[in-house]
């Protein structure tokens, strides 16, 4: 079993306890640096992909690729983050991260093409698989007080909200004044100051029993999500029926199918499936892989229809995004609170609609729509983003003993990954076939521009064409995107339907570490209460009850 804030709980004493506030904050500091590289990521390379695009003369199952090649990775290791910390260290682990992190960083800001991008994009995610689970264990940790721990939880948080409100931003200021590369450059100071930090500040922790290593498990996990990926974004180019995809997606069925035999027969899983015996712990798990697959799959659309449909530069496809960021700053707390009041349905039904009805204000979008709507169907759909994170962990926890608390926040933060994942890789499969049939169909025979060139429709490119080619190009890049957002609205109502299975119940202040059983019986099986699941549940708790004590 492993968790999100990846194996919070260690045996030993924090040495902690004997520093000033000021060095507690430090590190804090240092684990928000690491939020910050991890969360502004998310949106500074989408605002990058038509000029990567242009530049790399990439198709777009390689912008695909820039994107999935990360999430697909993050998602695959998370779990396995937490063990790793707790056998050798946490502080080693947060280093190793930053240190790949920064080095990934690096090799994409030099990649001569989108191959060797989409190589170092796996590199840079295998060092932040590292970051975000085991930062939240050392900040768990450090804070042992629990009004402390939630304030310091808190600005983690609001952490996140900055990052991913400064991305766009940064990200369209750098591609336009010093070009795509420059947005990987900035993570690497910020690396190494949080790897100088952690040295001198952070102090070193891990558990007095490690859980067992998981290989065979999580060599099913890496093939199934990774199957599954290549399978929905080759699907169009090799033919859904071909046998290449047919095997993509066997393979994808197998694998799942064989980690939940190997993983119903281990006695320390990576993943239980017992967990999915709570509907609401597993409808929590379909609503996030959904809910991020929906805004994953906006943000790849939105890039190119800002810069290559509606030809905005890419600081004004930054502004243009903003607020979603400005939403889900400001809805999070929010629905935080709604949450710690036992209204959990409430927040989703919040959440479900504005999505749905964001994604159904962008599925009308033309070369001429007004800013205003832009900005609001944005909008509309950032404060559904902002509302869903809090009652999805919720939904999880709530679902299971309290003394899973840790583990199920973890798998909800795998769900998102996954739903990322699969969000840009079904959209830009979608919107690829689209602008193929249109180009086929509008495209006067002789033009000097053929459809078999689809992929290498560049800006750059098109603004060579003859100005009636450019016409015909440009809106059926309108043409073929607008529809994806459609598609998006049902993926949206039916994963927030099952939110009929959600307990609303308020929750706990805190939770004592010395009042958790040695062991529970669930579904006629005994689980025994790990040494490390004990604080997993300290730092569940913190984190979902943030917004109620860090504002008391």
């Amino acid at each position: 079993m492993s968790v999100d804030a990846a194996s919070i709980g260690t045996s030993v004493p924090s040495p902690l306890d004997g520093d000033s506030a000021r060095q507690r904050y430090v590190v804090l500091i240092t684990c928000c640096l690491a939020l910050v590289l991890t969360a502004m990521d998310a949106t500074i390379v989408n605002i990058a992909l038509p000029a990567i695009r242009s530049d790399l003369h990439a198709s777009v199952a390689e912008l695909q690729w820039s994107i999935d090649g990360y999430t697909v990775v993050v998602a695959s290791f998370l779990l396995l983050a937490g063990s790793i910390a707790d056998r050798f260290g946490r502080r080693k682990t947060f280093q190793v991260g930053l240190l790949v992190f920064s080095i990934g960083s690096l090799l994409c800001s030099v990649a001569p093409n989108a191959r060797v991008l989409v190589a170092s994009r796996v590199l840079q995610a295998l060092g932040g698989s590292m970051l975000n689970p085991v930062a939240m264990s050392i900040i768990v940790n450090t804070f042992l007080d629990p009004k402390e721990r939630a304030r310091a939880v808190g600005i983690w948080g609001a952490a996140f909200g900055v990052a991913m409100a400064a991305g766009p931003l940064l990200g369209g200021l750098l591609v336009q004044s010093v070009g795509w590369r420059a947005i990987f450059w900035v993570n690497i100071p910020l690396g190494v100051v949080a790897l100088v930090s952690s040295a001198r500040f952070v102090r070193e922790s891990r558990a007095e029993r490690a859980r067992r290593f998981d290989p065979v498990a999580q060599v099913l996990v890496i093939a199934a999500l990774f199957a599954l990926t290549s399978a929905v974004i080759d699907g169009r180019h090799a033919g859904w029926t071909s046998w290449p995809i047919a095997l993509g997606f066997g393979t994808a069925i197998a694998s799942a199918i064989a980690l939940v035999a190997w993983e119903s027969r281990q006695r320390e899983p990576l993943l239980d499936p017992r967990f999915f015996r709570s509907l609401p712990f597993a409808a929590a798990t379909l609503v996030a892989v959904l809910a991020f697959a929906a805004f994953s799959g906006l943000l790849f659309l939105s890039s190119l229809y800002l810069q290559e449909a509606r030809g905005m530069t890419a600081s004004q496809a930054g502004l243009a995004t903003l607020p979603i960021a400005l939403a889900l700053m400001v809805c999070s707390p929010l629905s935080g609170r709604l949450v710690g009041a036992g209204r959990a349905r409430l927040a989703l039904v919040v959440a479900g609609a504005a999505m749905a009805t964001g994604a159904l204000l962008l599925s009308a979008l033309s070369l001429d729509t007004p800013v205003l709507h832009l900005l609001a169907a944005y909008g509309i759909f950032g404060v559904g983003l902002g509302t869903v994170n809090a009652p999805i962990t919720n939904a999880a926890v709530s679902g299971m003993p309290r003394s899973h608390a840790g583990i199920a926040s973890a798998v909800a933060s795998t769900s998102r990954q996954v739903g990322a994942s699969l969000g840009s890789a079904i959209v830009g499969s979608l919107f690829a076939s689209n602008l193929s049939s249109m180009l086929a169909e509008r495209l006067p025979a002789g033009s000097g521009a053929t459809t078999g060139s689809t992929n290498s429709f560049t800006p750059d490119l098109v603004h060579h064409l003859p100005e009636q080619i450019q016409t015909i190009i440009v809106g059926a890049y309108n043409d073929a995107l607008t529809p994806v957002f459609l598609y998006m609205v049902p993926l949206v109502i039916v994963g927030f339907v099952l939110l009929i299975f959600v307990i609303e119940k308020p929750l706990a202040t805190t939770i004592e570490r010395d009042t958790l059983p040695d062991s529970l019986e669930i579904d006629g099986g005994d689980w025994e209460l790990l040494e490390g699941d004990r604080d997993e549940v300290v730092g569940a708790a913190a984190g979902a009850t943030t917004h109620r004590t860090a504002t008391s």
